[in-house]
């Protein structure tokens, strides 16, 4: 049997990320994320910042002084947390869709069909943009549970109507047939045989769209637009949006002004995210290779 290395640097690349969530609160210090304007060197130089990378920091410095591979491991975790969040909430809602509307019929078929009409006419990211910057979102004190909802929902459609599809054409094998034809309800089937047959795939398009989504959240970092914000009153009844987490699309959009003047800045948080974009659509690729012998066998 051939060894899937794809999947085995999938995982080794993921562990990577599990290991710099876990390790960040003991490896990055409250000074390390403390502002360094100015550095004075023993030869009586000085230099402001941001410092670029090797120097006497391996990944550089932001344009406040603080080491950019702190922010980046500090980060890790709320970013993580933000990605499966998001995917996860879409699948919880697009599986039971799609297993009830098997049949193509009823109301989960009509929500389906809506839902994956309506957002296949509109780019993600444009209706990202423009739900997560409805105006009663902005002032609203949960506007970071509302953010993943809503970027879960937008894809619901999507999601379950590819899973619809699976199973109606697993609906036609006649080993459904048989179970139908032994009293087996439509909660049996779904619990039974459904779940088990499809599980493979959903796992391995679970990654997928693990990837799908940091990219996702990284073009809303480009527009400045972050899922963890909350909106702060300031004196004379203004007020503005100011952002709760270190995550890395929070990093890139904070940073994207500097790509002229110092590139190292926007590159390391876009680098990070495509590392984590790699890492998720390999593992998915590797797992439907791992299961592509189940399919054929379907």
């Amino acid at each position: 049997m051939k060894k899937n290395y794809l999947l085995l640097i999938g995982i080794l690349m993921f562990l990577g990320l599990v290991a710099a969530m876990i390790a960040s609160p003991f490896v990055v210090s409250e000074t390390d994320l403390d502002a360094e304007r100015m550095r004075f060197y023993e030869d009586g130089s000085m230099a402001r910042a941001p410092f670029p990378p090797l120097k006497d920091d391996l990944l550089g410095t932001d344009q406040d002084g603080r080491s950019l591979g702190s922010l980046i491991l500090i980060g890790t975790k709320d970013t993580l947390i933000i990605i499966f969040s998001i995917t996860l909430i879409r699948y919880l809602i697009s599986i039971p869709l799609a297993l009830l509307g098997s049949e193509k019929k009823g109301t989960s078929h009509w929500i389906i069909t809506m839902l994956h009409t309506f957002f296949s006419a509109i780019p993600t990211l444009i209706a990202a943009i423009i739900f997560i910057n409805l105006p009663f979102l902005i002032f609203s004190t949960t506007r970071f549970i509302w953010a993943i909802f809503i970027l879960a929902f937008i894809e619901v459609g999507r999601t379950s109507h590819l899973f619809q599809q699976q199973a109606h054409d697993l609906s036609q094998k006649e080993f459904i047939r048989v179970a139908i034809v032994q009293g087996n309800s439509q909660f049996g089937l779904i619990f039974r045989h459904y779940i088990p047959y499809m599980l493979p795939n959903i796992v391995s398009n679970f990654f997928v769209d693990l990837g799908r989504v940091t990219v996702l959240i990284g073009q809303l970092g480009l527009f400045s637009i972050f899922v963890s914000q909350k909106f702060v009153e300031l004196d004379n009844g203004f007020g503005e949006l100011q952002n709760t987490s270190h995550n890395w699309a929070t990093l890139l959009g904070e940073t994207r002004y500097a790509i002229l003047s110092a590139p190292w800045i926007p590159i390391v948080p876009a680098l990070a995210l495509f590392y984590a974009m790699l890492t998720f659509n390999i593992i998915g690729e590797g797992l439907r290779r791992r299961f592509s012998k189940t399919a054929q066998y379907l």
